[in-house]
C-alpha cells in the first residue's frame, strides 16, 4: 500500500455488517464502526436506537486509493445492502440503520451522486434507491465492543444469521477484491 489514504464513512443498516464485508476489502486498512448524521454530541448506542438523536449506524473506512477507488467502495456498498428501504435492513428498523453516504469532500460528493444514479439505473434493483448523499458534519466511533464485532463474535446468532450471508455474498461477488 502507499502511504496515501482516504476516507470513505457509508451507512447501510447495522454497521456491524458492512464493517464485516469492508474489513475484507484489499486496500482497506481500517474501518470503525460509529455514529454519523445526529444532532447530539458523543451519542451513546443506546441514545442511537432511541431514534431521538438522528445519527445512522455508519462505518469509517480508511482506504488506499491506488490500490480501491473510491468509486468501487461504492460499488461493493450498493451491492451488499438494500439501498431501497427507506430506514430499514432486514430486520432491523428505525432512522438509525438508513441508507446514507457522508462525503468528505466535492470529488466524494460527484462521485457518489453519479454512482447512486448508475446503481439506481441499473437492474440491481427492483425500487428506487432512497440512499441519501449528505456531507459528513461529524464521526463519533462507537463503544469499544462494537467495533470489529463480527470477528470478536463469529458464533453470535445475528453473526451467524445475518452477517454470515453477507459475508458470504461478498467472498463470492468479490474475488478480486478480497484480501
Amino acid at each position: 500500500m502507499s502511504q496515501r489514504t482516504e476516507t470513505a464513512t457509508l451507512g447501510g443498516g447495522c454497521f456491524w455488517c458492512l464493517e464485516a464485508i469492508y474489513q475484507n476489502v484489499k486496500g482497506v486498512s481500517l474501518v470503525v464502526s460509529g455514529y454519523a448524521g445526529g444532532s447530539v454530541d458523543n451519542p451513546s448506542y443506546q441514545a442511537v436506537c432511541s431514534g431521538t438523536t438522528g445519527h445512522a449506524e455508519v462505518m469509517q473506512i480508511t482506504f488506499d486509493p491506488d490500490v480501491i477507488s473510491y468509486d468501487n467502495i461504492l460499488y461493493i456498498f450498493w451491492r451488499m445492502h438494500d439501498p431501497t428501504t427507506p430506514n430499514r435492513q432486514g430486520a432491523d428498523v428505525g432512522t438509525q440503520y438508513r441508507s446514507i453516504i457522508f462525503y468528505h469532500d466535492e470529488t466524494q460528493q460527484e462521485i457518489a451522486e453519479h454512482s447512486r444514479k448508475q446503481a439506481d439505473a441499473s437492474d440491481l434493483w427492483d425500487n428506487a434507491i432512497v440512499t441519501e448523499v449528505v456531507p459528513l458534519t461529524r464521526f463519533y466511533p462507537a463503544e469499544d465492543y462494537h467495533q470489529n464485532y463480527y470477528r470478536n463474535n463469529p458464533r453470535q446468532p445475528y453473526c451467524t444469521m445475518v452477517i454470515d450471508p453477507k459475508v458470504d455474498k461478498f467472498k463470492k461477488s468479490f474475488q478480486d477484491m478480497m484480501t
